[in-house]
């Protein structure tokens, strides 16, 4: 029989068994795609060993693994479905089950007709470690995702082996090794199968975890004591090894020149000669074989860590416009891990990080790999290496003399860069103690603050995402100056007046709580480490001047979903609502839990109905223009609102899953507006201001690159003497800025605002 004939055969059946699977329990095209790669996938490899192992055909006990293969295969694509959608339980842990007690015959058969052999054994090993990842992939997002390590835990020592050449060595069989492995498969087919309680069931999965770390730690110190055993590196084909060999240096090549901003990512930017290559392909090749390790492993580590920083500049500049920061940036991960559970839901957030983890770990081991390739080559042809290294040399010097930008030692300088970053991080603690020290506002009596607003109810409304790029120079602008055109003559006949202008928000495409903080506080707060130290500080913030001055203070934080410390110690509110107790009833939109029309009406309900109440101040963070834009609400009649249990019959306007991002951007802009200008048609009186601005640009996916930070801001009121204490400001009539229309820093606001309003303080 042909080699070729049992991965044929095997792909045929794992194919035929996902075309079942999908004419039965209907595969998304995720799960399909899973199947058809695992299948090729195990082909290829099957028919690879065979080749290498000189083996014409396949044994009965390798016939029987290669059914397994294929029960492997559909518990893969069932998995992986079910990421997505509910996934047919009792199939999958039947097929997981088949396999499993296959696992036992496949062994017996061999020993029985005496057919056993290395390649039947590595055959056998690789499917019971497919099988077990398949099986963790689909238990993963119900336990979290550390239940990953059972799946990853073969493909990891499989990662070292590669790395380390005295791993690759034969371990002697063990029937110790064999349990673990099966009870890996069992116990994560019972979790499949859901029939234990769940406490019983994490310590279960905790003890296969902590079972399969003793077991790979037993063999990692079993090949360590004989590492002086193991066989020497088989002879590649050179072909084959020059080729590895272009790769490596392309990939050192890449690593080194790659841009750091997304508007710089072309092919010129790759058509650079990095300095940093020629200076470490000359020391390697006059180097000794230990230091030249040593040498390679340190390059190759910082290379990967620059890599590591690329990738995170790009990301941030794609989102907020800026690079990573080290000393904040690296504080946001369990707000960006919550908010992509917010807007993707747990089970798409858990792949999604495992992939981010997997990826980071192969951007660190990669490039060690690859300069231990370049600089063995580089030492094993000295001459060439030198003479190659002395000519880019030359051409180098030329270049960077002539002032081409083809001359680079970028890598170098984003390592400065990042260095220097991280020390002005870390000064700026003392620079801001500093800056907080100074407050003309922090012994103003309360009888002499906010006295030309006495008795008015002060909304500060900030709507999510609202920036420049939504009232000018975009294709969507134009359509929301019409919505503002239309909400101020409307204010108009209701006897309104409004003014507006522009701030520059400190933060840009999110990170919202900054652009909050620097409004209140009169700081600029434009980093997690800013905000903290500033929240410890006793700054005076504009909702704790109104409270001194005789305002009930609430923050209406609809986006919030546990307690909020700061909120009292720092800003100082009477009251805080989020979505724990405003009494949304209705279903979510997207990362938005409830829409800005029933956030505005819990408002009104809790706060500004009531009679014989001091005035009130509130700060509203309205989020139904927040990313992603996958579902915008529709606005529906104030009274039909209750406890917006309506929602869940109200059509919504698809966003992002549907359209274009920009376009339903826009139309979530739209319906905040439209929100706050019918709430203050309906609800508004002489008695009521609303400060109404953005809080930041949206991402770059909407305002591309190089965009402003400017966001919108207008005041409303229906007393002209509270338009008259700000017309010094020289802001444009109405809530629709003009290009012309006067722009401040952010930070500014505070200290204008209580001046403007507290006319006798200092």
């Amino acid at each position: 029989m042909s080699a070729a004939r049992g991965p044929a055969a095997g792909l045929l059946a794992q194919l035929l068994l996902l075309a079942a699977l999908a004419a039965t329990s209907g595969l998304s095209a995720a799960g399909g795609i899973a199947g058809v790669t695992s299948s090729l996938v195990i082909a290829v490899a099957l028919a690879h060993g065979l080749a290498r192992h000189g083996v014409t055909r396949l044994g009965p006990a390798s016939w029987v693994t290669l059914v397994r293969a294929t029960l492997a295969v559909g518990v893969a694509a069932l998995a992986v479905d079910a990421l997505s959608r509910p996934a047919p339980v009792a199939l999958l842990v039947t097929l997981a089950a088949v396999a499993l007690a296959l696992d036992a015959a496949d062994g017996r058969v061999a020993r029985r007709t005496g057919t056993a052999s290395a390649l039947g054994a590595r055959f056998d090993g690789e499917v019971d470690a497919f099988l077990i990842l398949a099986l963790s992939v689909y238990v993963m997002p119900a336990y979290g995702i550390w239940v990953a390590a059972i799946g990853a835990a073969r493909y990891v020592f499989l990662a070292v082996e590669w790395l380390l050449p005295w791993m690759r060595a034969p371990l002697p069989p063990r029937r110790w090794r064999k349990v673990v492995a099966a009870a890996q498969g069992v116990v994560l087919t019972v979790a499949v199968a859901a029939v234990l309680p769940r406490p019983l069931m994490q310590m279960l999965l905790a003890a296969a975890v902590a079972l399969l770390a003793a077991s790979m730690g037993e063999c990692t110190w079993w090949l360590w004591r004989h590492r002086s055993d193991a066989p020497r590196p088989v002879e590649r084909d050179p072909w084959l090894a020059l080729a590895f060999s272009l790769l490596a240096l392309l990939l050192v090549w890449a690593a080194l020149v790659a841009p750091n901003q997304p508007s710089r990512f072309n092919v010129g930017a790759f058509a650079r000669i990095p300095l940093e290559l020629l200076v470490v392909v000359a020391v390697a090749a006059l180097l000794p074989a230990a230091p030249r390790r040593v040498l390679a492993v340190l390059v190759g580590a910082a290379l990967g860590a620059i890599l590591l920083v690329k990738l995170l500049d790009l990301g941030f500049f794609t989102a907020f416009d800026r690079p990573f920061k080290p000393v904040d940036d690296s504080r946001y991960l369990n707000i960006g891990i919550e908010t992509l559970r917010d807007a993707i839901g747990n089970s798409s957030a858990d792949v999604a990080l495992a992939g981010a983890v997997v990826l980071a770990v192969a951007l660190l081991a990669l490039p060690i790999l690859a300069v231990l390739r370049v600089t063995r080559l580089a030492a094993g042809h000295r001459g060439w290496a030198l003479r190659a290294v002395a000519a880019f040399g030359v051409l180098w010097v030329a270049l960077r003399l002539a002032g081409a930008p083809a001359a680079s030692s970028s890598a170098v300088a984003l390592a400065v860069d990042e260095v220097q970053a991280v020390r002005t991080g870390l000064a700026d603690r003392a620079a801001l103690a500093r800056e907080l020290a100074h407050d003309p506002f922090r012994a103003t009596p309360a009888r002499r603050l906010l006295t030309r607003l006495r008795g008015k109810d002060v909304l500060l409304v900030f709507i999510e995402s609202y920036g420049r790029v939504a009232v000018q120079g975009s294709s969507f602008s134009s359509g929301i100056d019409a919505v503002l055109g239309r909400a101020t003559a409307q204010l108009r006949a209701g006897g309104f007046m409004s003014r507006s202008a522009f701030l520059t928000s400190p933060t840009f495409g999110g990170l919202s709580w900054l652009a909050h903080a620097t409004l209140q506080s009169g700081i600029r707060v434009d980093g997690q480490r800013r905000y903290d130290q500033l929240v410890e500080h006793e700054r005076l913030t504009l909702t704790r001047a109104f409270k001194r001055a005789g305002w009930r203070a609430v923050g209406v934080m609809p986006a919030n979903r546990r307690a909020w410390p700061e909120g009292a110690t720092f800003y100082g509110y009477d009251q805080i609502y989020d979505r724990r107790n405003l009494g949304y009833r209705g279903p979510g939109f997207g990362l938005p839990p409830m829409p800005d029309q029933y956030t505005l009406t819990a408002l009104h309900r809790r706060e500004l109905a009531g009679s014989d109440r001091p005035p009130l101040f509130a700060e509203v963070d309205l989020i139904s223009s927040h990313a992603p834009w996958t579902r915008i609400p529709r606005l529906i009649p104030w009274e039909a609102v209750g406890d917006g249990s309506i929602f869940h019959r109200i059509p919504v306007a698809e966003g992002t899953l549907s359209g274009d991002a920009r376009d339903a951007y826009a139309d979530s802009i739209e319906y905040a507006l439209r929100a706050v200008c019918s709430f203050v048609e309906r609800y508004g009186d002489d008695d009521i201001v609303l400060v109404v601005l953005g809080d930041h640009q949206p991402a770059t996916v909407v305002t591309g690159q190089g965009a402003s930070h400017d966001v919108p801001i207008s005041i409303v009121a229906r007393d002209p003497a509270v338009m008259e204490r700000i017309a010094g400001w020289r802001w444009e009539d109405g809530i629709s800025p003009s290009p012309q229309a006067p722009v401040w820093p952010m930070a500014g606001f505070r200290d204008r605002f209580l001046t403007a309003f507290s006319p006798e303080a200092p």
